[in-house]
């Protein structure tokens, strides 16, 4: 599966958020890394020669942004994974959209109900007490 535009990124991000929230529980995972070229770019020679000249490159590199709506071993079918390529100059307008969707999708998010913990912290604090 190649990388997909920023528009289907963002619409089945979407539809990811939305599937979790209609099944009341789920986790999505958000991933992000700098997306290096040299390793493909450059001769085996140069790479002996100076191990670290990724670390300071000639240009700004694109990032990788992934996406997964975390199912594991036993449903593989379901799991979703996304990804799309940003490049330096378009990461302004990416995060902001980023930024929305991935609000959008958290907004309907319940609190944990620490009801039970808090009711066992104060059961610890009132036998040590005494």
């Amino acid at each position: 599966m190649g990388h997909l535009t920023h528009d289907e990124f963002f619409n089945r991000l979407a539809d990811i958020f939305h599937a979790r929230k209609a099944k009341g529980h789920g986790a999505v995972y958000l991933t992000q890394k700098r997306l290096s070229y040299s390793q493909t770019s450059k001769s085996p020679s140069e790479q002996e020669e100076n191990p670290l000249a990724d670390l300071h490159p000639a240009q700004p590199l694109p990032i990788l942004i992934r996406a997964s709506n975390g199912k594991g071993k036993g449903d593989r079918a379901a799991k979703v994974k996304l990804s799309t390529v940003v490049q330096p100059d378009e990461l302004e307008g990416f995060y902001s959209r980023y930024a929305e969707v991935c609000k959008a999708g958290m907004a309907a998010l319940k609190p944990r109900d620490r009801t039970k913990r808090k009711a066992k912290a104060k059961k610890r604090k009132g036998m040590t007490a005494t």
